[in-house]
């Protein structure tokens, strides 16, 4: 007697199910990083469409390729000089009062193109996560960043991302490159400082630095110390406008503070620094925390203040113009440049003497940027 294998299907063996080229969506509330997505695989492509490229959506990076196919104004160098600068994130904490990670790597770099007198055009960015690092922790960094660029006009056009083994990376590291362009006749470098000329500060020192540093040693005070992190390029834009070739350099004062950002001005422009310490702002809260862990507020670093460095006639004008920007409001005259073969950073002290302000000696602040 034959048997009839398939009694429920007419006799007829089933139709094979059809595989189905399918991978569950990313479960970022619980979901953690594992290797596969390093790999090159399946699962890279689905972290860097639902997590990456849903946050920094835009035409460049929708190309789809290894790199970005941009528009540049021009290569002529009398219609304006292309600026390019990279920088590397490993601040830690990876969030803090008044920012993150994501948005320190999109301020960062953007101010780094911006102090050479540019206006950021596109930026790219590349992670290196460790294994088991939370999809949601890892999400939340992305959107602070996409959300950062999108603030400050200036979209992430490339990027790639690597995924380390547990226990040899430290979370998440960013590296970030942004180009922008300069119009002609800007010329500002750190060469440019002339003896006379006078120097400005956009604010207040050492919020950044006391902020990552009050979070990681869980210090609390009565009045939370929040990062300055900030983009800066509008602010340089209306300095710009105001007094056209009176800037001779711009620096924002990250590691080292301060005190190492004049130094480096003083020996690249081969003259001498005279400060007022009385004229630095300092917020009370910043300077009562840098006396509880021993720190001096100007070796602390900033990620929201520029240092203007201009000829004496304009110094009025560019202070005001500071004063009248939301990110300059406490902006101060600081000092003069002066004369010194020995390219020294001198401080008049509020006691009436001098001292020298020398470079930073050491690690101050570890991972704070």
């Amino acid at each position: 007697m034959k048997i009839d294998p398939y009694p429920h299907n007419g006799g007829a063996a089933p139709a094979k199910p059809v595989k189905k080229n399918y991978i569950r969506p990313l479960d970022i509330k619980h979901g953690r990083i594992d290797m596969s997505h390093g790999a090159g695989g399946k699962a890279a492509a689905q972290l860097i469409e639902e997590l990456f490229l849903a946050a920094f959506d835009n035409p460049y990076l929708r190309q789809g390729d290894d790199g970005a196919v941009l528009e540049l104004p021009t290569f002529d160098p009398a219609q304006g000089r292309l600026v390019m600068s990279c920088d590397a994130h490993v601040v830690s904490p990876l969030f803090f009062p008044g920012g993150d990670v994501g948005s320190l790597s999109v301020h960062g770099t953007l101010n780094d193109v911006a102090m050479l007198g540019a206006r950021p055009l596109y930026l790219s960015a590349s992670f290196i996560i460790e294994e088991g690092f939370a999809l949601a922790e890892l999400q939340r960094i992305v959107a602070s960043m996409a959300a950062a660029a999108r603030a400050a006009g200036v979209p992430v056009v490339t990027g790639d991302t690597k995924v380390v083994e547990q226990g040899k990376g430290d979370g998440v590291f960013i590296s970030t490159t942004g180009v922008g362009v300069r119009a002609p006749g800007v010329q500002i470098s750190g060469r440019n400082a002339r003896v006379g000329d006078v120097i400005l500060l956009s604010g207040s020192m050492g919020d950044h630095g006391v902020a990552v540093m009050s979070q990681r040693a869980s210090l609390s005070f009565q009045t939370t110390v929040q990062s300055d992190s900030a983009a800066l390029h509008t602010l340089v834009a209306d300095l710009l406008a105001a007094a056209p070739g009176a800037l001779r350099v711009l620096r924002d004062p990250t590691r080292g503070g301060l005190a190492t950002a004049l130094n480096e001005i003083a020996r690249q422009s081969g003259v001498g620094m005279l400060l007022q310490e009385a004229a630095i702002p300092v917020q009370p809260q910043v300077e009562a925390a840098c006396e509880l862990l021993g720190l001096d507020p100007l070796y602390v670093a900033n990620e929201g203040k520029l240092i203007a460095i201009c000829a004496p006639e304009a110094a009025d004008t560019l202070l005001a113009t500071l004063r009248a920007h939301p990110l300059g409001a406490a902006a101060a005259r600081i000092g003069e440049v002066s004369a010194d073969p020995q390219h020294f950073v001198q401080m008049a002290t509020r006691f009436g003497g001098r001292r020298v302000v020398d470079w930073l000696s050491g690690e101050q602040l570890p991972r704070i940027c």
